[in-house]
């Protein structure tokens, strides 16, 4: 079974048993076991089966996952700004912060 959620402005599709990450929930105090449930859930169906297809969301419909990773950096990114003809130029970096969730349940 599987499942096409909305998340974090995007939507994604997932899977029982699936871990991905997902943006940092509550500012890293998650703890390894939390509960978390995602209620815009756009398609629930079956693998070579039928699908149901919300209008936007499908009625009755959640994803259930657990928190495995409460805070995972992602790769770092650089940027490099500089002005032309000038001798000024600044490098920053980022590196974002996720967290880890494994989809424990589907329900239809």
């Amino acid at each position: 079974m599987y499942a096409i959620i909305e998340e974090s402005g995007g939507q994604r599709k997932v899977e029982q048993g699936q871990e991905f990450l997902m943006d940092l929930l509550s500012d890293g105090a998650a703890k390894p076991g939390d509960t978390v449930t995602f209620d815009k859930v756009l398609v629930v169906g079956e693998a070579g089966g039928k699908a149901k297809v919300g209008l936007p969301y499908v009625p009755g419909a959640s994803v259930t996952a657990q928190v495995v990773e409460p805070v995972v950096k992602g790769q770092k990114i650089h940027v490099w700004t500089f002005r032309e003809k000038k001798t000024w130029q600044k490098k920053r970096g980022h590196r974002q912060q996720y967290t880890g969730v494994k989809v424990t349940g589907i329900v239809a």
